[in-house]
């Protein structure tokens, strides 16, 4: 495709920029549009996949009919598929009266199904059954319809990863991923940063009555380095804070490196782009991690604690030499360092030199540390554990034990299936 073309493609969708990567994803979605084929987009969230879900539709030969976009994760597990594929008076309580699902509603059109990786399993077969024979059949009815429907999908989770963890039917990815589409994040796109800031400060102005915001050479290379997590979403946050909160109406680096956070500058990859599971496993499993390495360290901590002490005590040379293995991690005290040898005698007891609390202390503290050792390192364990804990902090409402652990609550309720927990 001419780049003429291309341009003309990006004024009218008011897409900003010139990457070689953001122009390789347009052309591949003109080019896709003419035809039926179902479109898979894939790409970081606030990348921008909407819009390129409306050029597919806009330059098909569908653009008459109606576009609908939705966002499967938005929707609770329990009525998507009323919402998708309606359902019958009566089937479900609340169910006063029918109503028609958007695969009805949409009939020629396009649907737009944003965030396909939280579709629960059971909605993905008859999303299946939509796209390989275009039928579907309504919830509490049993009577079979049909539908002429283009499916356009996006992700910004690895589905590969999903189907591998049995969270993603693998039948219906490859339906889905018969043409991919994938939309680069912001820190790949070099220039169209300040591009993009630039136009953002514009329409700012405009909205806002203020001159808009520009930026130093050493503010552009401040903002071309930041890595932008939240893409095309968060620089518009950005830009809008600084035009609505800032005097001076040039910005310098110092100025900017405020608006930024702190823990996001670096533009070089980082954990936190993560290979994406849909259903926040990456936050669960940190915390998990979080807490494993919390107790060990607290494990040595109490280490060094009862070496300190036995170390300062002029006839526990013996007993130091005795247990020199469960030192072996931490540091020589004063140099000193006690390996263990193979002997075979009667256990020595640490003679009671001090008062019984300070005796009763030190013996509490070795028993502790022995007690955690032993403590199962298990990170379903762990993870069935925090669980329990935040259903019984919150009296057992999903929804404030989710917030607490840090996940959604559709992936709690996954949980506690799978660690079989009434709640």
């Amino acid at each position: 495709m001419r780049n003429i073309d291309i341009q003309s493609i990006k004024q009218r969708f008011g897409i900003i920029g010139n990457s070689p990567l953001l122009n390789h994803a347009i052309q591949v979605a003109v080019q896709v549009a003419p035809t039926d084929m179902t479109v898979l987009i894939t790409g970081e969230s606030g990348s921008g996949k909407e819009s390129f879900s409306k050029i597919i539709h806009q330059l098909s030969p569908r653009k008459h009919g109606q576009f609908i976009a939705i966002n499967c994760g938005a929707i609770p597990e329990g009525t998507i598929d009323s919402e998708l594929f309606g359902h019958e008076k009566g089937s479900f309580t609340g169910a006063q009266e029918a109503r028609k699902g958007y695969f009805e509603v949409t009939d020629g059109g396009t649907i737009f199904l944003d965030e396909i990786g939280e579709m629960p399993l059971g909605t993905q077969a008859r999303l299946l059954r939509v796209l390989e024979n275009g039928e579907f059949i309504k919830v509490g009815s049993s009577k079979v319809q049909k539908t002429d429907v283009r499916v356009v999908a996006a992700t910004n989770v690895n589905l590969i990863s999903a189907v591998e963890k049995g969270l993603f039917r693998e039948d219906l990815y490859y339906r889905l991923n018969t043409v991919p589409i994938t939309v680069p994040p912001l820190r790949e796109r070099g220039e169209d940063i300040h591009l993009l800031f630039r136009k953002f400060a514009s329409d700012f102005s405009e909205k806002y009555k203020v001159a808009p915001i520009t930026l130093t050479p050493d503010a552009v290379q401040e903002l071309l380095n930041f890595r932008f997590p939240g893409n095309i979403r968060q620089l518009k946050n950005i830009v809008e804070q600084i035009s609505v909160l800032e005097y001076d109406r040039e910005v310098d680096a110092p100025k900017l490196r405020a608006y930024l956070p702190h823990d996001q500058v670096s533009s070089l990859p980082a954990v936190l782009a993560r290979e994406q599971g849909g259903d926040q496993s990456f936050s669960e499993r940190d915390l998990l991690y979080k807490v494993l390495f919390d107790m060990r360290r607290d494990v040595s901590e109490l280490k060094k604690l009862v070496f300190d002490m036995l170390a300062h005590q002029p006839n526990d040379e013996e007993l130091l030499k005795e247990h020199g293995h469960l030192f072996e991690n931490i540091e020589q005290f004063n140099g000193r360092s006690y390996q263990q040898e193979p002997v075979h005698k009667e256990p020595y007891y640490l003679p009671i030199k001090q008062t019984p609390a300070r005796d009763y202390e030190e013996h509490k503290v070795e028993d502790i540390s022995h007690e955690t050792e032993e403590e199962s390192l298990s990170l379903e364990d762990k993870e069935r554990e925090l669980i329990l804990k935040a259903l019984k902090k919150h009296h057992n409402k999903r929804k404030y034990a989710a917030q607490d652990l840090g996940i959604s609550e559709r992936t709690l309720y996954r949980k506690l299936k799978q660690y079989d927990i009434e709640d």
